[in-house]
C-alpha cells in the first residue's frame, strides 16, 4: 500500500495522533499475544502465518509458493526456506502442481492442520476481546461470537 501526500487533506489534529497511536498499541498487543501463543505451541509466529495463509487461502485448502510469498509479504526465496523448515517439522508438504509443473503447491499435513486449528481458536478468542474501535468488517463474525473488553 502506498500513500500520497495530498495538498487538499486537512492537517492532523491531536485526536488523530491519539487514535493512530491507540490503534498501533492495540495491534502490537495482539501481535505480542500471537507471538506468545505460537511460542507456547512450539512454533514461530511466521510458521503459524504460513500455516494460516495456507489453510485460509481463498477457494482451496492449499497455496502456491508465489501466493504465500504475496500473502506473507515476503521474498520468494524466504518463503521457500520457511516451507522447508515447516516441512522438516512435519507441518506441510510440497506437491508439484498437476496443472502447471512450474508451480509448487504447499499443503498442510494432519499435524499442520491440528496445529493451525489450535492456534486459530486461541487467536479468534483473543480477537473477540478487542475494543470496538477496531471495527474491521472481517472481524464482525468474530465479534458476534465473543464479547468485547469495553462491554465488560
Amino acid at each position: 500500500m502506498t500513500t500520497k501526500k495530498s495538498s487538499h487533506s486537512p492537517a492532523l489534529q491531536k485526536a488523530d495522533f491519539e487514535a493512530l497511536a491507540q490503534f498501533r498499541y492495540q495491534l502490537r498487543q495482539f501481535l505480542r499475544f500471537s507471538e506468545d501463543a505460537c511460542n507456547a505451541q512450539g512454533i514461530t509466529p511466521l510458521q503459524y502465518q504460513l500455516l494460516l495463509q495456507t489453510k485460509g487461502y481463498p477457494g482451496r485448502q492449499w497455496a502456491t509458493l508465489t501466493e504465500l510469498a504475496e500473502r506473507l509479504q515476503a521474498k520468494h526465496h524466504g518463503v521457500v526456506a520457511l516451507v522447508t523448515r515447516c516441512e522438516a517439522l512435519g507441518l506441510v508438504q510440497r506437491k508439484s502442481s498437476a496443472s502447471d509443473l512450474r508451480q509448487v503447491e504447499v499443503h498442510l499435513t494432519a499435524k499442520g492442520e491440528k496445529q493451525v486449528a489450535a492456534l486459530a481458536r486461541i487467536h479468534r478468542a483473543e480477537l473477540s476481546t478487542l475494543p470496538d474501535f477496531v471495527a474491521m468488517p472481517v472481524l464482525a463474525p468474530i465479534r458476534r461470537s465473543g464479547k468485547s473488553r469495553t462491554a465488560a
